[in-house]
């Protein structure tokens, strides 16, 4: 893969997209008045083309590590060290900070939730949003409300491992992508009505499908080397689907597909200013991670409206990203 690409920059963009998705309910308001949701008859927010930008690039990625990986011991080592470094010190953070916002009627040290916020977390499949006491008077009660998708990135990483028993094997490996591909687009697109409500190690079955796909399309392009593959006619071909989708309300049907095949291209096209963006740090696990909490203490104390909200959570987030970055992400991953 070259190394001038966009990639990094489509990541921070994404996650600004999540930031400024949340800063609507977060201030009280509601996603449905952004203006991406009114001119898409509802199909699009902010907050989910940011998730499901994250998981395309997650899937295709982390498809080539598990490829360059000589056992799977070093792939999960790689994986640990990209995900909890930085979770824990997010949640530490937080949890230190609990005395300035902590308005439980228990003392806070008789409040057992407070004990339990780092390690349910930690966990991820125990996933703990909430101590009462804090944030309760806030529009939204949750301290970070953006951990949730945490647990679904991890499985998708333990249900991709599975491929590397049959890595050297191209036809086996290339089939068993493809052949979950369409069975994650069959269950999506016809019986999503009876499995979006299920919900296995606390992950809905909603979330399960529709992120689950994009990270399988995404592991399934990186299979058949996409990047050698790209013509200049897919992406007005792929945007001009999506406007039509969006025009005729069947964008749910072709997302899965056109949105990959979008990011993808963008992500590969060398551009002035955006292919070096990673110069200055990969900050959107970081901006991802910090962003709730501080969009929820600003409001704790300000009661900012949602333009203010988004101006000085995204200033805030992107400093707690790039320091989240140069000070333990980076540093960490010298371990892998």
């Amino acid at each position: 893969m070259k190394k001038n690409n966009n990639f990094d920059f489509l990541r921070f963009l994404f996650a600004v997209f999540v930031v400024i998705s949340h800063s609507y309910p977060l201030s009280g308001s509601n996603e449905t008045f952004q203006w991406i949701y009114q001119i898409s008859n509802g199909q699009l927010v902010l907050a989910r083309i940011g998730l499901d930008g994250f998981f395309i690039i997650s899937g295709y990625f982390i498809f080539q590590s598990l490829q360059r990986s000589k056992t799977l011991f070093s792939y999960y080592k790689k994986r640990f060290l990209r995900l909890f470094p930085a979770l824990f010190v997010v949640l530490l953070i937080s949890t230190l900070l609990l005395p300035f916002v902590y308005e439980g009627v228990k003392p806070i040290l008789e409040n057992p939730q407070v004990f339990t916020y780092i390690p349910y977390n930690m966990s991820l499949y125990n996933f703990q949003p909430v101590i009462e006491g804090v944030f309760d008077d806030n529009p939204y009660h949750a301290i970070n409300g953006s951990l949730w998708t945490i647990r679904y990135e991890f499985s998708l990483y333990i249900a991709i491992s599975l491929l590397f028993f049959f890595r050297k094997n191209e036809i086996i490996k290339k089939g068993l992508i493809f052949i979950t591909f369409l069975c994650l687009m069959v269950l999506y697109n016809f019986f999503l009505t009876r499995y979006a409500g299920s919900s296995i190690f606390g992950m809905v079955g909603y979330e399960i499908l529709d992120l689950g796909t994009f990270f399988v399309c995404g592991s399934l392009l990186a299979a058949i080397n996409f990047e050698k593959l790209i013509k200049y006619w897919m992406l007005p071909l792929a945007l001009l689907i999506v406007l039509l989708s969006i025009n005729y309300d069947f964008y749910s049907t072709v997302k899965h597909i056109v949105l990959p095949i979008i990011v993808l291209t963008l992500g590969f096209r060398s551009l002035p200013f955006f292919s070096t963006f990673g110069k200055i740090g990969d900050m959107s696990y970081g901006i991802y991670i910090y962003s709730f909490p501080i969009q929820q203490t600003l409001m704790f104390f300000f009661n900012l409206n949602t333009d203010q909200l988004i101006i000085y959570s995204l200033l805030a987030s992107i400093v707690f990203g790039y320091l989240s970055w140069h000070l333990i992400e980076k540093k960490a991953l010298r371990y892998k």
